[in-house]
């Protein structure tokens, strides 16, 4: 059994056309040879990814998804940029190579990228890596010090100062999720009103020390050297990455984080691995976090909650195209009671916050 994340075959009406490709490729990059074989990875909801193989190399090609986008989302020439930039910094971001704008080629404007061969950590740790608690606890670790890393980065050495707008940064994604869940409603999906309203009334002030935001780090965007798990060698996904709050950037990854002690309804929306023996919970993972970036959090519910209604806003970005018959990843037909259930979980927040 390989532990190391491996490509399928390509879902249905997602196909790539390996003879269009392959001279593009050809006279982008050089040294190849021979005809590329084109398989997807299946994890992701958002942009998607293949493996290109050739004899002598693989890349990674990613493209926005079919169907009705976010005008603002799935910029590959920007994601293509922060991956050749921000690795002067960043050193776990991977090579990018190429990025074409020519649309006609494959219905859509996508880069290529060196393939970082190495394990992925999705719903559940492997037992054949034998991470002991310990272990996952240095893991889990290591994990919070690369976002705590990332966010101290130098983004104006880097040349990106201009990525975002720092000030003002936690409007405007309040209101920009808030916009954004409005336009992808359904007839089915709750309307989030309450949360919305606390989030406008309790907005803090901008973060004194902005950095960069990844908005989407979890473990199944963080790869691990297939011959020592316990050192993390990639992070992928960059296409949402900006400058601004780390805070707002830290309460995007505690949406995710489902412990072990949450009930079942909140446990069958894990992705990860993050309720393993070992692994902290959100408010171990928060006072870890403060601890390593030097800073003191009394309260993070505010981050949390905005969290959870982030997330809420891309499930229901993707539903929509599910729901409009956009895309036929059956995955996807379950996203709206995942929707009503970080709702729930706001909700809960909210009762129970000093705020």
């Amino acid at each position: 059994m390989t532990l190391t994340d491996q490509s399928t075959q390509v879902r249905p009406g997602e196909e790539l056309d390996a003879a269009v490709i392959d001279p593009y490729l050809k006279a982008t990059i050089a040294g190849l040879s021979g005809q590329p074989r084109i398989s997807q990875f299946p994890g992701g909801a958002s942009n998607l990814t293949y493996l290109v193989s050739y004899p002598e190399r693989e890349f990674v090609l990613r493209r926005p998804p079919f169907g009705q986008k976010a005008k603002s989302a799935h910029d590959m020439g920007r994601e293509f940029r922060i991956l050749n930039q921000l690795n002067h910094g960043f050193p776990y971001c991977p090579k990018a190579y190429a990025h074409c704008t020519n649309t006609s080629l494959i219905g859509g404007e996508f880069y290529v990228m060196e393939r970082v061969n190495g394990i992925i950590l999705r719903s559940d740790i492997p037992a054949e890596l034998g991470l002991d608690p310990a272990r996952t606890e240095a893991l889990c670790k290591s994990f919070i010090d690369r976002l705590v890393e990332l966010h101290q980065v130098d983004y104006e050495a880097c040349g990106l100062a201009d990525l975002g707008k720092p000030q003002g940064y936690v409007q405007r994604q309040v209101e920009g999720w808030a916009s954004r869940y409005e336009k992808a409603l359904t007839p089915d999906a709750p309307r989030w009103e309450q949360v919305v309203a606390w989030l406008h009334a309790k907005m803090p002030a901008d973060h004194p020390r902005p950095g960069i935001v990844h908005n989407d780090y979890r473990f199944d965007n963080v790869i691990l050297d297939a011959n020592n798990p316990m050192r993390i060698i990639g992070v992928l996904d960059w296409e949402m990455a900006t400058l601004g709050d780390p805070l707002m950037d830290l309460g995007n990854s505690l949406a995710y984080w489902i412990e072990a002690s949450d009930p079942a309804p909140v446990q069958l929306m894990r992705r990860q691995p993050s309720n393993a023996p070992g692994m902290l919970t959100r408010a171990e993972f928060v006072a870890y976090y403060a601890e390593r970036a030097g800073i003191e959090l009394e309260n993070f519910d505010y981050y949390y909650c905005y969290g959870l209604f982030r997330l809420a806003g891309i499930v229901q970005q993707i539903y929509y195209r599910f729901y409009h018959g956009q895309t036929q990843d059956k995955r996807f037909a379950q996203f709206i009671h995942m929707n009503r259930l970080l709702e729930q979980m706001s909700l809960q927040v909210i009762g129970r916050s000093p705020l």
